[in-house]
Order: C-alpha cells, then structure tokens, then sequence
C-alpha cells in the first residue's frame, strides 16, 4: 500500500515511520519481529510505517505484512537495473520483492562507505525512474555542528542529492534529518535543535522547487529516536515522523513511535 504522503496532519503532512532494521535479523528472527509489529500496528492507518529489513528478509517479510497497513522498504540500492555489478541490488529486483521505498544517502553509506552526494542522487534517480519511493537522509557530523556548519551542511547535501529532481518527483521523495553525532549513540537531538534543522531544510526546499513543495515535503527525524523520547520529538512542528533505528528491532518500542506518530 502506497499512500500520497499529502493528507493527514493540520500541516497536510502525512505522519511516517520508518524502521532501519540496519544489518540485524536472520530470517527467522526477521520473521518473528514482522509478526509482532503487525500485531502492535498493523492496522494502524493514521500513518505510514515502512520496514527496512536486510536485503536477503525482503520478500519473507513482505508475506508478513502484506495483509496489513505496512509497508515494505530496502536499505539502499545500486543505479543501474541490471548488470556486472557483484554484490549490488537494482530497483527492478526491490520492485519485484514487494518493496515500495528504498533509503538512500544514509550516514553510514556516506561515511563508512564513502558515498558522495553525486552517487545518492545517482541513486535516487533510480529509485524515481523506478517508480518507487526514497527516503533521502542527511546530517552533519559532531565536528561540523560544533563548528556552526549544520545548515551549510545540509544546503549541500539537499542540493548535491536533489540535482535533477523535478517538483513532480518530490511526490514520492521524504527527506530524513538524521544528524550523525545522534545515530546510535543514545545522544538524541534537542526538540529545539530537530525543529531548526528541519525548517532550514524546508527553507532550502523553497529556493530549490517552491513554497509549496517545502511545505508538502515530509521530513522525519532520525537520530537515537527512543520509545521515551519520539512524542516530545514529534510534537515539534514540521518533524513529520522518525527513522528509527534500534529501538525498530523491539516491537513494543517500535510500536510505542508509531503510536507517537498517530497521536501527533
């Protein structure tokens, strides 16, 4: 199930969840966490809440949820749909899995795999091209928030990983705010910090579509996101839902954002 992401909030911002199981779960523990989140969520229908569990549970997964309001999304993804690339994943074989979004640009494959904004926006002109949807990450480093480069930092990336996109295409494009000094490391950014990089992105969004597309764009926080902590988060207008990354491989924490999400 694909929604428009266009409706739901005051805002017009449909809420969203995501979870990054990241490289956790075997294939009978991936199952067990699906069933058990669709028992908590399944039919939750105030928000969307995609799955992003590894590569070889996709299709496993997709048979657990299929029946209920989740849906399924992939880690990452190469650019090309087919070829002599070893190791890689293309769009076609995501699509044919069952999957609805892929995330791209995340920190990790930024930082520990050295992926530059160019090849995000590679990929994320597969995605679109493939008729699926993106969940785009970005942040800046401790070094570059302690030195005031939080907003150049994210100008950049927006800018370098959106070139060529069309205002259509923004449609199908959520943006995710993940400063990397937070991911996985208990320190969560300030409602007050969250809140100001979110609407910095929306101004960015502004001058590179319009008015209209930064207001309608989602943009979800992701960053330590906790059962403890994901209302205060959500509370702040203009975060439009989480990432989350841990606490998605606990179903009743998982469950307890999505709720967040559904009451914000």
């Amino acid at each position: 199930m694909v929604s428009s992401g266009r409706q739901g909030s005051e805002s017009g911002r449909r809420p969203i969840i995501g979870g990054n199981w990241k490289m956790n779960t075997t294939l009978p523990s991936a199952i067990t966490l699906a069933e058990d989140i669709v028992r908590l969520v399944g039919d939750v229908v105030e928000v969307d809440v995609v799955l992003c569990p590894p590569f070889p549970n996709l299709e496993s997964v997709q048979r657990v949820i299929e029946a209920s309001s989740l849906e399924l999304g992939a880690q990452d993804v190469y650019w090309e749909d087919a070829g002599a690339y070893t190791g890689e994943v293309s769009t076609p074989m995501l699509t044919a899995v069952g999957c609805d979004w892929v995330i791209v640009g995340h920190s990790e494959r930024r930082i520990l795999f050295g992926e530059s904004s160019e090849i995000v926006n590679r990929k994320l002109h597969a995605v679109l091209r493939g008729d699926l949807r993106a969940i785009l990450a970005m942040g800046e480093t401790r070094e570059e928030r302690h030195t005031s480069r939080t907003q150049e930092v994210i100008e950049r990336q927006l800018r370098e990983s959106l070139a060529g996109v069309s205002a259509a295409d923004m449609e199908r494009v959520v943006i995710a705010y993940e400063p990397v000094w937070a991911i996985g490391t208990g320190e969560t950014a300030t409602p007050d910090q969250a809140r100001e990089a979110h609407a910095y992105a929306r101004i960015v969004l502004a001058q590179l579509f319009s008015e209209e597309i930064a207001a309608g764009t989602r943009i979800q926080y992701g960053g330590s996101v906790t059962a403890a902590n994901a209302a205060e988060l959500m509370a702040q207008p203009g975060i439009d839902g989480a990432l989350v990354g841990g606490a998605s491989l606990k179903a009743a924490d998982f469950a307890t954002i999505v709720k967040a999400a559904a009451g914000s």
